[in-house]
Parts: C-alpha cells; structure tokens; sequence
C-alpha cells in the first residue's frame, strides 16, 4: 500500500498513536488549569491509517469516527487528525454536540482546538432547543459560544422565519444578529402573518422581541410601520417606536408618527407621545398635538396638550385647538369633539367658544358656552351657536336663547341685531339674510345713497326682524307691524343710543391668524353673558333668601 512500509510498521505506528493521543487524556484536565490548548482526543473508529510522510503526525480515521475536545462531542464519516496543529479535517455525516442542548450538522468540518472554533460548510444544520439555523457556511466559537454564518442564512423558531446574508446567534443569550447589505434581512410571522424587512436586526429567539436601529418596514394585515429606531415583540404584537416612526393603515389612508410610538398590533392601537401628527387623507383632517392615540379598529383618534384639527378639505384649511379633541367614528359616522379654549381660523370663519361638537350625520357644528363667531365683518354671539355645514361651507347659522350679530360700519357706528333666536343665512361663505325671533331689537345706519353720509340711527324693537345683506351691507329690513320703530338724529346720539343692551366689542378674542388659535386669551368676567334661565335660577334664590 502506497505511503506504508509493511504491515508491522502500520501496526506498530498505530499503537505508538494511541498511545500518543491517549497521553493528553491523562494530561488534558493540567492542561486546562494552565490555560493551555487541550488535546483533541479520539474516541472511536472502525479504522484508521497513519501516513508515513506525514512523520506520524498526521493520522486518517474511517467509519464511525468520534472525537471529543472538552465538553463537545464530534461524529463523522471520515477525518483527518493533526497532532502537531491540533487541528481536525472532518468529512461526511457531521454531527457536533456542546453539551446537551446545541446540535452541529454539516458536510465538512474544520476545528481547530487551539482557538476553538468549528468552521462546517455545506448543507449546515445547528440546532438549539426549539432554535434551527441552515446555512452552507457557518463557524462556531466554542470560547465565545456564539455561531457565525454568511452568505446567506435561515433562523427558525416556534414563531419566526429569519433570513439574511449574514448572522450571529449565541445559544447562551439566546440572541441572533443578522446583517444585510441591501434591506434583506427578512422576519416573517408564521402566526400573524407579517414581514419584518430591515438591514440589520437584533432578535431574541427567547422573548421573541426584535430590535432594529436601521431602515425598517413592518407590513400586516393591520398595516404597516416605517421606523429606523425601536423594537417590536413579534409575539405580543407590542412595539415601541423612536425618531418620528410613521404607522400606516393598510388602505394608505391614515398616519400617525411621533417622537416615540407605541403600537399594539394585535388591537389596532398607537399610542402617540411628542408631537403627533395624525392625518386622515379620507376624511381631509390632521390632527396634532403633544399626547394622542389613534384605534384603527374604530377609527377614534384622541389628541392633547396643544391639540389641533385641521380640515382641509376646502381650498382654505380650517384650524381648530382646544385643551382636549376626540375625532370619534361610528359606523359612517364622524363626530369630532373639543373641549376647553376652543379657537378656530379659517380666512373666512373665525371663531372661539369653550366646547364644541360636529357631526357629519347632519352636518352640523355646535359651539357651547361663550361662542363668538366672525364671519365677512360680523360678530355673532349668544348662548348656543348651531352652525349648518354643506361641504365644509357654513349654510346656515342659529343662535338660541339670546343671541346679538354686530356689523362694523366704521368704528363710530356699528349696525346691531339681538333677539332670543336669530338665524343667519350664508351664500359662497359670507352672511346674505339674518332673522331674529323674540324679543328682536336692531340699530342700523341708513346711508343717504347720493352722499353717502348716514341718515340717521333706526331704532327698531318688535317680534320680529330680518335684515337682508348684499355686500357686507343690509339693503332691505323686514319687521312686523306691531314693531316700534323710531329714527335718531345722527348729531342726538348719545353713548346709551349707540349700543344696545348686552353688546360687547369681542374682537380681543378673534384668533388672527393660524397660529393665533393657540394663544389662549379669556374673555372678560364683564363681557359674558348670563343665559336667562341662570339668572332665573339665581334671583329666585335671592326671593327665597330675602323672604327667610
């Protein structure tokens, strides 16, 4: 036989290599305490050569071969044992055990026993617990006890299907580390059905929770997430977002992003902390603030601290803050509702009021407690303000209980209109008709049409009124005939004649511009108006009290 000088010398070599691989097994255990490379030691196999050119320092083991090196037990077909690098060459059927829990396969395998480190190539099997990981190249570090792999790789658990062209996986920790050069690191959910896509990614085959600090793409039936900061528990569905993450819904037509989200995917629900902005390009309306959810399952969406809606669904937005906004669905149904400091601007439509509720059933928007709306230089006020919406334009507005529309001719004189239930009347956004019922009283300039200067000032007191406007100005009043009517002359007029009773100049309240609605001012202990039944209420308390 070709490398051997005769029989004897093979069995007189093999002896003196048993006996040489069997010393460090007496040894092996000093050689650890002295932090030297221990040997690696053969166990079994049905044959084996020892080639001569090799110095006997090379040995060939066939069929049934077992080697072990401290605690890790190896299997093969056929190796190749170096004595002098402490090297091993393993071919064929594979199986490397560290202790009782993580599993080797491969077709060949190169350990070295001085670094130990186990470099399997081709058809690689590791398995730890419920843990599986395929690859054609992959190295394990038994000092370290963490497994590499690259050019492509599968790690499967109880839940999750993750592949990347490069990873790490540490069965102690029980974390994985996959890299990729271009987004394909993939996470796909075998229960809930969804992809994770990232660059590179964290993963805890334990808890199942994914950490990413890179471009990152969730896609689910729910919707989908676009982060590059945060982690997400693919078990729970609960994830916790950084650096302004953007949660979409499935159909593309809401999203919300923040400073920091928190996303419950299983509930449908994002919970928003710093500067949420929610838009909802269905419905035309953003709303932002500094705290807020959204439940896509109901379509709810809370916002507060600098709470904002804007409705963009005309060419000029509408701005509305308050205290607290709820935009809250119902079937077909949208109702939004505000509370505390309301303050709305629309280059058309201005407004302040403290709570407010809109409804798209029948359109209609109600301003409670203090409302004052400016409209096309009209002031409207009362007790409760009901505003009638075609499209996002103002049709029709009602003042109940008591109510007062101001028009400012010039800032001398100051056309009026009170009564307990005025109706305005709008065309292309501007006032064409008001009618007060009850109660009605009304002061209007009449202007002499040849010189323009006014005529007088008409006192007028009945049932009832209607002042049709065309260009911002009244040209027609309709009155019944019961109505007390009377002209003051212009140069007469005192303070008293000038106002009725209950008027207020609001215009310190009127929110200029969009940014204004968040400058809160409040309106004067002097300049509100106590509804008559309040009053009612109070002086028969004081009847009561004075008859004691």
């Amino acid at each position: 036989m070709t490398g051997f000088t005769n029989k004897t010398l093979y069995t007189a070599g093999f002896i003196c290599l048993v006996v040489i691989f069997a010393f460090p097994a007496f040894s092996q255990e000093s050689q650890q305490e002295q932090g030297k490379a221990t040997r690696i030691i053969v166990e079994h196999a049905d044959s084996s050569l020892v080639p001569k050119e090799f110095d006997f320092k090379v040995q060939i083991l066939m069929d049934s071969v077992v080697f072990r090196h401290d605690d890790a037990t190896m299997f093969c077909d056929s190796a190749r044992l170096n004595s002098l690098d402490n090297t091993l060459d393993a071919y064929g059927r594979i199986v490397m055990n560290q202790g009782d829990t993580l599993i080797i396969r491969g077709d060949y395998l190169r350990y070295d026993a001085n670094e130990k480190i186990a470099r399997l190539r081709h058809n690689v099997i590791m398995e730890n617990g419920e843990v599986t990981l395929t690859t054609d190249s992959f190295d394990y570090d038994r000092e370290l006890n963490i497994g590499f792999y690259f050019g492509g790789g599968m790690l499967v658990d109880s839940l999750n299907v993750l592949t990347s062209d490069y990873g790490e996986y540490s069965p102690e920790t029980k974390m994985a580390v996959f890299i990729d050069r271009i987004d394909s690191v993939h996470l796909e959910n075998r229960t809930d059905n969804f992809i994770l896509t990232t660059d590179s990614l964290e993963y805890n085959t334990e808890t199942k929770i994914a950490c990413f600090v890179s471009r990152t793409t969730i896609v689910s039936d729910s919707g989908y997430i676009f982060s590059d900061d945060g982690w997400y528990n693919t078990d729970s569905g609960y994830s916790v977002l950084y650096n302004r993450s953007i949660v979409t819904s499935r159909d593309g037509s809401k999203h919300i992003t923040a400073d920091s989200l928190h996303y419950d995917r299983t509930n449908n629900y994002t919970e928003a902390f710093g500067n949420m902005f929610l838009n909802d390009t269905l419905r035309k309306a953003i709303i932002t603030g500094n705290y807020g959810f959204y439940e896509g399952v109901t379509e709810h969406a809370f916002a507060t601290d600098s709470a904002r809606l804007i409705e963009y669904s005309q060419g000029d937005s509408l701005y509305l803050h308050a205290d607290t906004l709820f935009m809250l669905t119902v079937d077909t149904v949208r109702e939004i509702i505000a509370y505390h400091g309301v303050r709305f601007y629309r280059t058309d439509f201005q407004g302040v009021c403290d709570s407010m509720y809109f409804n798209t059933k029948d359109s209609t928007l109600s301003l409670y407690r203090d409302p004052v709306i400016w409209n096309a230089g009209y002031q409207i006020f009362g007790d409760t303000i009901h505003i009638l919406m075609n499209d996002s334009t103002v049709e029709k507005m009602t003042v109940r209980d008591f109510s007062f529309a101001v028009q400012e001719v010039d800032t001398a004189h100051h056309n009026q209109l009170k009564g307990k239930i005025m109706t305005a009347f709008f065309r292309a956004g501007e006032v064409y008709l008001l009618d007060v019922e009850g109660s009605a009283e009304s002061l209007y300039y009449p202007i002499d049409e040849k010189d323009g200067s006014y005529i007088g000032l008409l006192r007028t007191v009945g049932s009832y009124i209607t002042f049709d406007i065309a260009n911002r100005k009244p040209v027609r009043i309709k009155w019944t005939d019961e109505t007390d009517m009377k002209m003051l002359p212009i140069p007469d007029l005192t303070r008293k004649d000038k106002f009725l009773q209950g008027y207020v100049n609001f215009d310190y309240l009127r929110p200029k511009d969009k940014s204004d609605i968040f400058f809160r001012v409040e309106m004067k202990t002097e300049d509100k108006h106590e509804p008559e039944k309040r009053k009612s209420r109070r002086s028969g308390s004081i009847r009561r009290e004075e008859n004691n």
